[in-house]
């Protein structure tokens, strides 16, 4: 069987910016490139059939086929034009808070794009429409460096510029032992928003401050950069207290993380489960790093 067309959307992990990037605040995200969907699609006259390998392919059974249906009606397409074999393998796990949603839906529209039903200048826009289907309201945020596979400097329908950094800091992210689900977590926050309009437009403030921190820290070089950078992951995460998106297992595995050595940690992603950032001033011990997943 030949292969007619092929693509990989990353991965990624969020700096600081998170819930608050829905409301104008700036976001600092990058890829994982460790793990990522690769789609591979060999053109037929058969009917679609799907092939999901990978370790973490086999989740997205109940996803694809939905984010298939929305991206067929909103270009007005009949499932049954769409023919061949799509092979998805991924790495990505679902429900973690690693963008695996988001690299589906960027994945499969490069694939339509292919197949002619969306235009190149129509992909962001596109993949994050698909992406409501997971978020309620996607920032596009995710969507945007599945797409790019860089560093980016993100802000909601405006500026998307590469991050430039001057040093390699030591972070690593790893799983907090509990599935995050991210409708949720954006809900528990714009519910905290409705009931304390003050406190939650404070709480945003002190994520575009720690945004800002970490952008200027990683301008730096490495010994005056990282003190800084520090600072800048602990304010994030004091958000996260404040969204009550840091109990249970989470706060278990932060704390764990402070007691082996990590200068700073917090969740990446909605929180409330998922994976935790931590930095480090030097890589952890053997038997520490065995758990973490290099940035």
């Amino acid at each position: 069987m030949s292969i007619n067309f092929t693509c990989k959307a990353f991965g990624k992990w969020i700096l600081a910016g998170e819930h608050a990037v829905l409301r104008g605040v700036p976001a600092l995200v990058f890829p994982i490139q460790s793990r990522n969907l690769e789609l591979s699609y060999s053109q037929s006259d058969s009917p679609l059939e799907l092939r999901l390998i990978g370790d973490h392919g086999k989740d997205l059974q109940l996803l694809v086929w939905g984010v298939l249906e929305k991206a067929c009606e909103l270009k007005r397409i009949s499932r049954g034009d769409l023919k061949g074999t799509l092979l998805l393998e991924s790495s990505i796990p679902v429900g973690a808070g690693m963008g695996a949603s988001a690299a589906l839906c960027v994945a499969l529209t490069r694939w339509l794009g292919f197949l002619g039903y969306v235009k190149e200048e129509e992909y962001y826009e596109f993949a994050r429409t698909l992406e409501n289907l997971f978020h309620g309201e996607s920032s596009g945020v995710d969507i945007a460096v599945a797409l790019s596979g860089e560093g980016l400097y993100f802000i909601r329908n405006g500026e998307r510029k590469p991050l430039q950094t001057a040093w390699q800091p030591h972070w690593y992210i790893s799983y907090s032992g509990k599935r995050g689900v991210t409708v949720d977590a954006v809900n528990k926050v714009k519910d905290l928003l409705l009931k304390n309009p003050s406190l939650g437009e404070k709480i945003d403030a002190k994520m575009g401050k720690a945004v800002e921190i970490a952008e200027r820290a990683l301008k730096m070089d490495a010994k005056e950069g990282l003190p800084v950078l520090a600072e800048a992951i602990d304010l994030a995460g004091q958000c996260f207290d404040q969204w009550s998106l840091n109990e249970g297992a989470p706060a278990k595995h932060i704390e764990w993380l402070r007691e082996q050595g990590a200068l700073a940690v917090k969740p990446t992603g909605s929180g409330g489960g998922g994976y935790v950032l931590s930095l480090w001033d030097r890589e952890p011990s053997a038997e520490v790093l065995e758990k973490l997943i290099p940035c």
